[in-house]
């Protein structure tokens, strides 16, 4: 982005006039970041050491779980670090930085969450050819394909906007740099801006959307006509968690991106929940709702306690 004056930095100012709740509001964003990096992690580790859940969704989860570690990664500590030190500015670089990875994640999560529709497509619909569609073979491709696709997009995508102009001020009020944010302060929109935008809403959000509703239609027409209850309500389970997941980040997606934003705050609000209160909850939600994983992650607390020694054994011996 060409700057139309001589600094080579924006303000970022979310809380303006807010710095009597900036502890309070400090503390809540460091909670969520340690709660959604831990909860994460646990169940990126519960994963890979029970061998009875190294299948295909399973290996989903847990490429959500990393992007939901990363979407918090890129936001929060900056955040952070400007609400306790006071300190609101950011370089050109750190900015663009901050969004080529957020962009990235994004990207890969509205992919994944596709994929993860359409494996449970394959296993209620077509159950008899499953291992041979998501093979570990395919599912280790399409894991590739979806970050690679994602890194090249972002590429594109911050490249367009380095060629925008920016006169207008370098004061963003967000609580990072995001394209909307960016858009902002500028005076010159170049037409590559908007074609490489539209095919990164299209390729990496609608067009996923639609796959994944379409995915759904067909999961349902197939439980509806089941003749058994108990199998209606295995197949209906093994979906709610990602129909829950969709509709929180996709819902939340659309409110801060399409709809016209009406103040700061709510712009402010619709941001921190599908980028930071959202990657907290999945972990929870697929916990939850899949035995699996709960007895995954309850195997994990007993290896952890295990291995922790005794300190009155220590003491006396």
């Amino acid at each position: 982005m060409k700057n139309g004056t001589s600094a080579r930095y924006f303000y970022i100012l979310p809380f303006s006039g807010e710095t009597k709740n900036k502890p309070l509001i400090s503390t809540f964003y460091f909670l969520i970041y340690l709660v959604g990096v831990l909860v994460n992690s646990a169940m990126i580790t519960a994963i890979f050491l029970e061998i009875q859940l190294h299948k295909p969704m399973y290996l989903f989860i847990c490429n959500l779980s990393i992007v939901d570690i990363f979407y918090t990664t890129v936001i929060v500590p900056k955040l952070l670090h400007m609400l306790l030190s006071g300190d609101h500015i950011i370089s050109f670089s750190q900015c663009y930085t901050q969004l080529y990875f957020f962009t990235i994640v994004a990207s890969v999560e509205g992919i994944l969450l596709f994929i993860m529709a359409y494996d449970r497509y394959v296993a209620i619909c077509v159950p008899l050819h499953y291992h041979q569609i998501l093979s570990w073979r395919n599912c280790t491709i399409i894991t590739f394909g979806i970050w690679a696709a994602a890194f090249l997009s972002s590429s594109l995508f911050v490249v367009s906007i380095l060629k925008m102009s920016s006169c207008h001020s370098n004061i963003i009020h967000h609580i990072f740099c995001d394209a909307n944010s960016l858009t902002k302060i500028t005076c010159i929109v170049t037409n590559l801006f908007f074609v490489i935008a539209g095919l990164e809403m299209f390729i990496f959000a609608f067009l996923p959307l639609m796959c994944t509703l379409l995915s759904y239609v067909n999961i349902f027409s197939v439980i509806f006509k089941m003749k058994s209850k108990e199998s209606q309500k295995k197949a209906s389970s093994t979906c709610s968690a990602h129909v829950t997941v969709i509709t929180i980040w996709y819902g939340t997606l659309f409110l801060e991106y399409l709809i016209p934003p009406y103040s700061d705050v709510l712009d402010i609000v619709f941001c921190t929940i599908y980028t930071s209160i959202t990657p907290m909850l999945n972990p929870f939600i697929y916990s939850l709702q899949n035995s699996n994983v709960q007895f995954a992650l309850l195997r994990l607390v007993r290896r952890i306690y295990t291995a922790i020694p005794d300190t009155r054994i220590l003491e006396n011996s």
